[in-house]
């Protein structure tokens, strides 16, 4: 009776395991989470996984669990094994390896100074799609017993679910990069806009394999003005992506003769869109900043996109509230309205996605009070500082793509362009 309680608590921490370690996609998560899952399967203090190189003959990586903080402090500064010793007799021998006393196998190298006393020791191999991708390593049952033929097989079960959730997250970081590759590819390389200083990031969302219609783009002009633009095309898929593309390059080619004023611009390509058949939904603003007297006026019109923030040289924070008009795609013969801002030398205007700012739980109104605040706490640091913390401290829950420009007036030195993402 006693075994077979054993086994069906076993057998229920297992499938409670194997819940656990496949609800996480992040590899570095999932190898501590196997690990920590082995040594509360069969009661061990001591637990590690052990990560193979690509030749598979040397550990390229180790993480172990169960030490506290005296015997990390022991063990400083002392080299992470690299597969030598019983270590390296399991990498060479993938079979379940059981010893009662590890001292006295006769492939045991025995331990660096400062390491804690173990003598049990418990080794399995985890695959992933029939390579040998590391070792999973337990010693010192916390009863004191040696590990057995139960623990033995409870370990191997484990193993083969690690090997499943380990493939699952390195398919979920190859499909997360290759994806967030791909929308870079998509953005724009910022011309040159000196005198004006511009920074920029795009940061994708936490989803694997998640494509987005953020975009930003900005050019100087031949009258020394300069045309900033933000977008947001509706929807995270590959459709959406390759709709940002083309969005942006017309929006791009409509604001370039210096003629156009923002309103126009938005109003031709909403109609390009209708006429082309193309309906998708996008959000756009489009602003312009020409040089007036000692200063700059800003020229703006927004199709359903969040308003620009703008932040003064005296600490003031605003934002450019304005009839906002509709989204692309949705009436190409809606009037949209122009709106103008008169902006002092070394002004700074922030335009943004709303994936920087929006949580699904929580009102627009509080991420966008929160994207001031950060603004208002950075707002005389250089450009590139000021965007990676707009970034950093994004109020937003992440399930969405974000983009941001940062543009800043010229003062009266004349200063470089920087592009950051």
């Amino acid at each position: 009776m006693h075994a077979l309680a054993r086994a069906q608590r076993s057998l229920q921490g297992l499938l409670e395991a194997v819940m656990g370690i496949s609800s996480n996609l992040e590899l570095p998560g999932v190898l501590r989470r196997i690990v920590r899952t082995a040594m509360e399967l069969v009661g061990a203090r001591y637990g590690a996984m052990g990560v193979l190189d690509e030749s598979g003959e040397f550990l390229s990586e180790f993480i172990p669990l169960g030490l506290n903080s005296q015997e990390l402090n022991d063990l400083s500064g002392v080299e992470l094994p690299r597969g030598r010793g019983l270590l390296g007799h399991l990498i060479h021998h993938p079979e379940p390896l059981r010893v009662v006393d590890i001292g006295r196998h006769p492939e045991s190298a025995g331990f660096p100074p400062g390491h804690p006393p173990m003598r049990s020791l418990l080794g399995v191999a985890v695959s992933v799609r029939g390579r040998v991708y590391g070792n999973l390593y337990l010693s010192e049952r916390k009863d004191g017993k040696a590990f057995d033929a139960h623990d033995e097989g409870v370990i191997l079960a484990l193993a083969g679910t690690a090997g499943v959730a380990i493939e699952n997250a390195r398919l979920y970081q190859q499909v997360r990069t290759s994806s967030e590759q791909f929308q870079r590819l998509l953005l724009p390389q910022l011309l040159d806009l000196d005198p004006f200083e511009a920074c920029t990031i795009y940061r994708p969302a936490s989803a694997p394999g998640h494509l987005g219609g953020d975009w930003y783009d900005a050019v100087k002009l031949a009258d020394d003005s300069c045309v900033a633009i933000i977008g947001d095309v509706v929807g995270h898929d590959l459709k959406a992506a390759a709709a940002m593309s083309q969005i942006r390059s017309m929006l791009r080619a409509l604001s370039f003769d210096g003629r156009t004023d923002p309103s126009a611009a938005l109003s031709r390509l909403d109609r390009i869109m209708h006429a082309t058949g193309d309906h998708t939904i996008t959000t756009a603003c489009v602003a312009r900043i020409k040089p007036h007297g000692d200063g700059w006026t800003l020229h703006w019109s927004n199709a359903g996109h969040p308003p620009p923030l703008v932040l003064l040289p005296n600490g003031q924070v605003s934002y450019l509230e304005a009839e906002p008009g509709l989204p692309l795609g949705v009436d190409a013969e809606a009037p949209r309205p122009d709106h103008s801002y008169a902006l002092p030398p070394d002004s700074t205007v922030i335009m943004y996605t709303d994936g920087l700012v929006e949580r699904h739980d929580e009102p627009l109104d509080r991420g966008l009070d929160s994207l001031a605040v950060t603004a208002y706490r950075h707002a005389g640091e250089p450009v590139h500082e000021l965007c990676s913390a707009l970034a950093d401290h994004h109020p937003s829950d992440g399930h969405d793509d974000m983009a941001v420009l940062v543009l800043r007036t010229p003062g009266h030195p004349r200063t470089s362009t920087c592009t950051h993402s």
